[in-house]
């Protein structure tokens, strides 16, 4: 089976350690961040923190909720691109855990995975070449 791959050439850039607050959505905070920081390009490197219920992309085109409270996040990896209009979006998948400890993974669907506490991640800004 062939599939289309990309190949970008760039370096990587600035390194921000942030926190996102409760009740803020887990995929929309980041672009957030992204944006407070200016970030056009970037790669989430890792998480620490839960979120009040989760909400994740299954392969069949439906959704896994996972009730809580506290769903802790066990991974979290992902990119935010700018398009060329300059929108950020980001395409965030990781693995969580409900309150009974049971383990459930996939991509996070933006506004409807809502901070528990609070949330701490690392960016990496990623400057392409040519930019």
């Amino acid at each position: 089976m062939t599939e289309m791959t990309s190949v970008t050439n760039g370096t990587m850039g600035r390194v921000a350690y942030a926190r996102i607050a409760p009740n803020e959505d887990l995929v929309i905070g980041v672009e957030k961040l992204c944006l407070a920081h200016g970030f056009r390009n970037a790669f989430v490197r890792g998480a620490l923190g839960s979120l009040v219920d989760a909400c994740l992309g299954a392969n069949d085109d439906k959704f896994i909720e996972v009730k809580g409270p506290a769903v802790e996040i066990v991974s979290l990896a992902g990119e935010v691109r700018s398009d060329e209009d300059g929108a950020i979006k980001a395409a965030l998948s990781g693995v969580v855990a409900d309150p009974q400890g049971e383990i459930y993974g996939g991509l996070f669907v933006a506004g409807s995975n809502a901070i528990c506490m609070t949330l701490e991640v690392t960016l990496e800004e990623w400057l392409p070449a040519g930019d």
